[in-house]
């Protein structure tokens, strides 16, 4: 059955005869109003600024953090960066082009960390403004009906027990002790209390800006600086001592503060009871002493996350190593190279690699590519390697090198790479000669009448990251702030209460009725029990019972 403009009431009934679903002919649709630019950019802003937008970026910071303590960063440990390069050759040209290598100071990592911190000043700025209304606003009158509100209770008054005045100005009193703001309204008390609730939410999301302004701007001041120390070396606070160097944005010379660190001893501690983990470093730590000016020398532990703070920075230990004491004399039986080289270690044993150059040797310069076993044990093809990380039978491996290593040519090397092109090997795999072997105290010539070289002995370096950062007490209190704000944000309820004077119809003039009621404003599950609390101390101190 259908109506005379052909609406199908059987298939529809609810559907009036005059409905429009735009299906019609001639129909041409729903207009919407444009936004326009304006529109727009107010539709991004109260997106950007919502609270749901602020903490998906907060997540969104903590992932892209990620990248930053799964590869080495070049700020912190750029000679991790350069073992990675070597390690990954094919994989490094990516991640360097995707900034990962400077985590924190990249595109993508900035624009999160500013997009976040709009989002939260953008959320706090109107939040702040209505909170401030708020408090200055007057507590709501009192309902009509309080029946139907949480924790209704309702307690009859004889005569002589009170009178409603009474009841009225003890109710305000003690609402007023119990921390409520309160307001009279004829016979009856309208309180709430909780504001400290949006208070502490509000000190929440403030201190998170106040991180990011800490670590933003105060990261400008800061500087980091590496530098691998041998045992016996002393180490001075000053740009030239560096081996690499990240300052900020605003740092001068003048904020690097005069000391010396000299390293007096490293010692290591290995697993030797487990025989599944026999080898195993179980701990570092480093003898230190500092020295400033004015002051009396100080011996200090260094070991694993546990700095040395000294000159207003903090010395990290990142990493050790071994570091070979060697001495080489050139054709004409002269010293031409007498130092200490540091070895890089290339697995958990410590089988280390490092390089000897020695620009001075005549007739020609000599190169090295070693090879270092702190327990050195022969493998069944003749090939050696370490079986303990402990140096209880060092040795040292030289491949030898002779000819133009290039170190005039005015282009940085680096001091654990040799560039062998060009050079000729007169001991080593591609030499008629064996490579040269070397145990602590031995001295070995070197084929072709290029000299000698002795193996003085063998000493243990570590590297360490020296960071002076001045946001670091601003941080800690800014975050012990957030934490504060965040636990009273949870754990202050926002509630209303009412008690109200109701006369009895038909009843004396000193007969009536007390009403007391609550509403939660959010999650209250002691609404009903701060109520009858509140009933129970009010009619005790007005003497009326109680009903059972």
């Amino acid at each position: 059955m259908t109506e005379t403009d052909g609406t199908d009431v059987v298939a529809d009934p609810q559907r009036p005869s005059d409905h429009v679903d735009g299906s019609g002919p001639g129909d041409g649709g729903v207009n919407q109003p444009k936004l326009g630019v304006v529109g727009y950019l107010r539709f991004f802003w109260r997106q950007l600024t919502s609270m749901r937008t602020a903490l998906f970026l907060l997540m969104l910071l903590a992932l892209a953090a990620i990248p930053g303590s799964l590869v080495p960063q070049r700020t912190a440990d750029p000679n991790g960066v350069v073992q990675y390069k070597a390690d990954h050759p094919q994989l490094f040209p990516v991640l360097d082009k995707l900034q990962v290598f400077d985590t924190y100071t990249s595109v993508w990592f900035s624009a999160i960390y500013l997009l976040l911190f709009v989002s939260l000043i953008g959320c706090i700025v109107p939040r702040t403004k209505h909170h401030w209304q708020a408090l200055r606003t007057r507590p709501p009158k009192t309902p009509v009906r309080l029946a139907r509100l949480a924790g209704y209770r309702k307690v009859a008054v004889e005569g002589g027990e009170a009178t409603p005045e009474q009841a009225v100005t003890r109710a305000m009193s003690l609402l007023k002790r119990s921390g409520y703001r309160v307001e009279r309204f004829g016979d009856s008390v309208s309180a709430e209390r909780g504001y400290l609730r949006e208070t502490g939410n509000l000190v929440f999301h403030a201190a998170l800006v106040g991180v990011l302004l800490a670590v933003g701007v105060g990261g400008g001041f800061g500087y980091t600086g590496q530098r691998l120390l041998v045992e016996g070396q002393t180490f001075s606070n000053v740009l030239g001592s560096y081996d690499s160097f990240n300052p900020g944005r605003w740092f001068q010379q003048s904020d690097l503060k005069g000391y010396n660190l000299t390293l007096d001893k490293f010692v290591t501690k290995y697993e030797e009871r487990n025989l599944d983990a026999l080898g195993q470093a179980l701990d570092y730590s480093a003898t230190v002493t500092t020295r400033q000016q004015g002051q009396a020398p100080k011996t200090s532990r260094l070991g694993v996350n546990d700095p040395v703070s000294v000159g207003g920075t903090n010395v990290y230990l990142l990493g050790n190593g071994y570091a070979m004491q060697v001495t080489v004399r050139d054709g004409e039986g002269n010293v031409a190279f007498k130092d200490t080289v540091p070895f890089l270690p290339e697995d958990a044993n410590y089988t280390s690699t490092g390089v000897i150059k020695v620009p001075d040797a005549v007739p020609d310069q000599l190169g090295m590519v070693g090879f270092f076993y702190p327990t050195a044990s022969k493998l069944s093809t003749g090939a050696y390697t370490s079986a303990y990380p402990d140096d209880q039978n060092p040795m040292l491996t030289l491949q030898v090198y002779t000819g133009d290593l290039g170190l005039d040519d005015g282009v940085p090397q680096s001091v654990y790479t040799l560039d062998t092109s060009g050079l000729k090997q007169i001991a080593g795999r591609q030499s008629d000669a064996a490579s040269v072997e070397l145990k602590p105290g031995q001295t070995k010539k070197l084929p072709g009448n290029a000299g000698s070289i002795t193996f003085d002995g063998v000493k243990r370096y570590v590297s360490l990251d020296v960071h002076h950062d001045p946001s670091q007490l601003w941080v800690g209190g800014f975050a012990v702030l957030s934490v504060l704000g965040l636990l009273t944000s949870l754990f202050v309820p926002r509630r209303r209460v009412w008690v109200k004077v109701v006369p009895r119809a038909g009843a004396d003039q000193g007969e009536y009725d007390l009403e007391y009621a609550g509403l939660a404003r959010g999650e209250d599950p002691n609404l009903e029990r701060a109520v009858a609390d509140i009933a129970q101390r009010h009619t005790s101190d007005l003497g009326v019972r109680m009903p059972q």
